[in-house]
């Protein structure tokens, strides 16, 4: 008996500690009126900002609170009441008066007699065990009051104990961890834990894509059991991954004050919180604490045609190496975006053929149900006439930041049809690979479209038919990066002969090498040292290449550099570059290649001093915090001199994550008996030809022919006018992030950032056989345009902050070779013009009366330009060059 006696008072004695902790939520006196202040602020800036400095407008209003109904056999369950009242808006930060957007503006002005009346009627909360179980307000109120009353109703959302729950608030269904230490609680929530109604879309590659950080925190300050003060704070963080100064950042901070207890109204008697709030107010209804999806529309917008109208000028072809290009097209895929399949189909159908290519770039980028219906209706892919816009739709769909599935079964859908051109159909198969890969890169193998597109391009490589063209589905898995493409792949790389072993082998080289198992790297070795059939050099040295790039072991790398010295002359002088190249730039292979270098077998000067003019040499354009770029050129000749392949690769990458941004590839073959000189080993039977491969942000494009076959090769020299062959141009959408967020306070806030590149990527091959010199021309001319915007849209104003930045230049890659002598004298240079580089900042606070405040900054400079150092053999042999060119020019008079 005593020891149940001790036990029932152990149990009281913990209840009363319980009870006078406050564990089970906070508690309000009867008959009492609670008086608080109460503010709701918003900052919109740059991530490094002062907030002092800051665009933003700070609600304030006074908050009256009191108990309506305790529940008789339960404390913890309690109606409160709760009513806005002394409503004002005003700057965050002091401004001049003149520069003030609410200067003589009552609050009733600013923010609409209804939506401030609706804004002051009271709302009623019951609160179980501190937590918000029902909101009680009037169901024909504007969305946007209600959300400010649902930010002022989650502060009072509290647990008396430390630990982590799942709570619902104005935010979502969160992870909350709560932190109690005597009378002051700490809430963290964990933002990007919340499920609520997102909308929006990221970029595929990291590179191109923005980073963000958002936190959030309230403290609670108790006072014999009720609150005594709230501040809470919220910080969203925008950061372009490329340039993280490109930024922006919103900060919401929420504080209710106590400032004072009066006499009150009584309780209301009730057994049930349903009945009470009847009895209150039938008009009352129980509303979501979540946020409802509110946005406040455009009213003096012009229309997709006036938008048009306005910026057709920058369109131009001519204009497209201009950054007002790029900008353009941005803010024409914006207004696209929020218009119908009409609207988007009068502007296609009226324009003219100058424009139309622009026009379905940003049609097709814009990736709406609405512009993809109205661009489909517009194309017609049985006439040949219009497969300039067939091509430019098709590549957009390539470079598009956030595909859909519909697209994808869309282009299947296409290529099983009619297809009048045949370059058509094999851009369109080699788009629905890079589609594919970015399905499955967002967890959509499984999707039904990406499993049909699968099936047919695999289905076609298993199983050829007899006019099929191989190498297009090749291409296309060269873009899918299908794991379970790799064993046939394998099949066509050491089986086949001449574009389709080099497609083959090429389309292996893309991918990470964790997909590269030993049946890889056995395959690849039997290829390079010709175990089984003798491979063209274009595809041994790719095959080598793939070994030296996928953690090789040692004997993987011994037997490569005890090759060089017995393989072709050039291609001896190539692949000893390649080793030097690995170790002069410290790529991940280089600490086995200097183990093995090591022993005097492998390495020693009768093996690694013979002569050739093929060259491998990799090196950084830019060096920096945020990202770094290399670029590499490698050049292979041909036994006779005459180029076999020349190869320029740009990448990008940071820590995590890499972007292949550019490769030309110009290749040539069979030229041998122009000369009159012998092929090389297994180059005997290969045909006249000379063409370009390019791939541009990670997409394989269309190669290009400058010539097939000897008929043709001599057709073209003798009619050739020296202009290039365009490779790509247009417009590309190459950073798409978009997303929505709800404040805690109550507004929606939005975060945009888009970045635009106009590209015209040519390239030409010029062959004499009276100077007996081949010189080949990479022309890259780009604009791009990086539009970010972070705003808080309340219905009452916007603010909000853009930072936009442009850079204009071009990158010019020329190889010259002179076969009059040997050795032959080969001169690579790789120049970039000087490039003017703009940015600025702009803040803004907007009332829909159209008055405005706005604050910018920008800063101009100029990139100076420069030739881009290779070895000091290519220097040496450019100096002879050029004076073997003055000499030339000089004997003619």
């Amino acid at each position: 008996m005593i020891v149940l006696t001790v036990l029932f008072l152990c149990i009281i004695s913990t209840y009363s500690a319980s009870v006078k902790g406050h564990t089970t939520g906070p508690s309000l006196s009867n008959d009492r009126l609670y008086k608080f202040a109460y503010t709701a602020e918003v900052y919109v800036d740059r991530a490094k900002a002062s907030l002092q400095k800051s665009a933003g407008y700070r609600f304030s209003a006074g908050v009256d609170v009191n108990l309506l109904w305790r529940n008789p056999e339960n404390d913890d369950d309690q109606l409160i009441k709760v009513m806005l009242r002394d409503v004002r808006v005003e700057n965050v930060n002091e401004r001049p008066s003149d520069k003030s957007i609410f200067k003589g503006k009552s609050t009733e002005t600013i923010i609409g007699k209804e939506y401030l009346q609706a804004l002051q009627r009271p709302m009623v909360l019951e609160l179980g065990r501190g937590k918000v179980q029902n909101f009680y307000s009037y169901e024909n109120e504007p969305g946007f009051t209600q959300n400010l009353k649902r930010g002022l109703a989650s502060l009072f959302q509290l647990q008396m104990h430390s630990g982590s729950v799942r709570e619902v608030d104005i935010s979502g269904k969160c992870n909350v961890t709560y932190q109690v230490q005597q009378d002051q609680v700490t809430k963290i929530k964990a933002l990007d834990s919340c499920e609520i109604e997102k909308t929006g879309f990221t970029s595929h590659n990291q590179i191109l894509d923005v980073s963000t950080k958002a936190t959030s925190a309230t403290i609670y300050v108790l006072e014999d059991s009720f609150i005594k003060s709230i501040k809470a704070e919220e910080n969203y963080v925008f950061l372009l991954n490329s340039r993280r100064k490109t930024s922006a950042k919103i900060v919401s901070k929420q504080r209710l004050e106590l400032q004072s207890v009066e006499s009150g109204p009584g309780l209301i008697a009730g057994k049930q919180a349903a009945g009470v709030i009847k009895a209150l107010d039938s008009s009352y209804i129980s509303l979501p604490l979540v946020a409802e999806t509110v946005k406040s529309e455009c009213k003096k917008c012009p229309s997709l045609s006036e938008h048009w109208k306005s910026i057709k000028e920058h369109m131009h072809p001519e204009k497209l190496s201009k950054a007002e290009a790029a900008r353009s097209f941005l803010s024409f895929i914006q207004n696209i975006r929020k218009a119908t399949k009409e609207e988007i189909l009068q502007i296609i159908k009226t324009e003219n053929k100058e424009l139309l290519p622009q026009i379905v770039d940003a049609i097709t980028s814009a990736q709406t149900p609405a512009s993809l219906e109205a661009i489909l209706e517009f194309l017609d892919f049985k006439d040949a006439s219009t497969s300039v816009l067939q091509e430019r739709f098709l590549y957009a769909c390539g470079f598009a930041s956030h595909p859909s599935e519909m697209l994808l079964r869309t282009l299947t859908s296409k290529f099983k049809g009619d297809i009048a051109n045949e370059e058509i159909r094999e851009t369109l198969v080699i788009v629905m690979g890079e589609l594919i890969r970015k399905l499955c890169d967002r967890d959509g193998c499984k999707l039904p479209a990406v499993v049909e597109a699968k099936k047919l391009i695999l289905g076609r490589l298993e199983k050829p038919r007899k006019d099929d063209n191989v190498r297009m589905y090749l291409l296309a898995l060269k873009n899918a990066l299908l794991p379970e493409a790799i064993p046939l792949l394998l099949k066509y790389a050491e089986s086949e002969e001449g574009h389709t072993s080099n497609a083959a082998v090429t389309a292996l080289q893309r991918y990470d090498p964790s997909f590269l198992t030993s049946e890889v790297k056995k395959t690849m070795n039997r290829i390079y040292h010709q175990n089984r059939k003798v491979h063209e050099k274009t595809v041994r040295t790719t095959a080598a290449a793939i070994i030296l790039n996928s953690n090789p072991s040692y004997m993987e790398v011994k037997n490569i550099l005890l090759s060089i010295g017995e393989l072709p002359l050039e291609m001896n002088k190539y692949m000893l570059s390649i080793i030097q190249d690995i170790l002069q730039l410290e790529k991940p292979s280089s600490k086995i290649v200097r183990k093995v270098l090591k022993d005097m077998r492998s390495h020693n000067y009768e093996r690694f001093s013979k002569p050739g003019s093929s060259s491998a040499y990799s090196g950084y354009i830019t060096r920096g915090p945020d990202i770094s770029s290399t670029y590499s050129l490698d050049i292979l000749y041909s036994g006779s001199g005459i180029l076999r392949r020349s190869n320029l690769n740009i990448r990008v990458f940071d820590r995590n994550a890499q972007l292949h941004a550019g490769q030309v590839v110009i290749e040539a073959q069979g030229l041998e008996s122009i000369i009159a000189a012998t092929p090389d080993e297994g180059e005997e039977n290969l045909d006249s030809f000379a063409g370009m491969s390019a791939i541009l942000f990670d997409v394989q494009l269309r190669p290009v022919t400058f010539f097939q076959g000897y008929g043709d090769l001599m057709s073209k020299m003798l009619s050739a006018t020296g202009d290039p062959i365009s490779v790509v141009k247009g417009l590309i959408l190459l950073t798409d992030y978009s997303q929505e967020f709800q404040l805690q306070s109550g507004p929606r806030a939005s975060a945009d950032f888009q970045g635009g590149l106009a590209i015209d990527i040519s390239g030409g091959m010029e062959f004499s056989l009276w100077y007996r010199e081949s010189k080949t021309n990479v022309k890259n001319r780009i604009a791009m345009f990086v539009a970010g915007n972070a705003e808080v849209d309340s219905f009452f104003l916007k603010t909000g902050v853009d930072t936009t930045l442009e850079i204009e230049t071009a990158l010019d890659f020329i190889s010259t070779v002179q076969f009059s002598q040997y050795p032959f004298l080969v001169c690579m240079q790789m120049d970039r013009v000087g490039s003017p580089f703009r940015h600025s900042v702009t803040k803004y606070e907007s009332l829909p009366s159209g008055r405005r405040y706005t604050a910018r900054r920008g800063k101009a400079e100029m990139l100076e330009g420069c030739e881009y150092p290779l070895h000091q053999e290519n220097s040496n042999m450019c100096r002879k060059v050029f004076t073997t060119e003055s000499d030339s020019a000089g004997s003619w008079f």
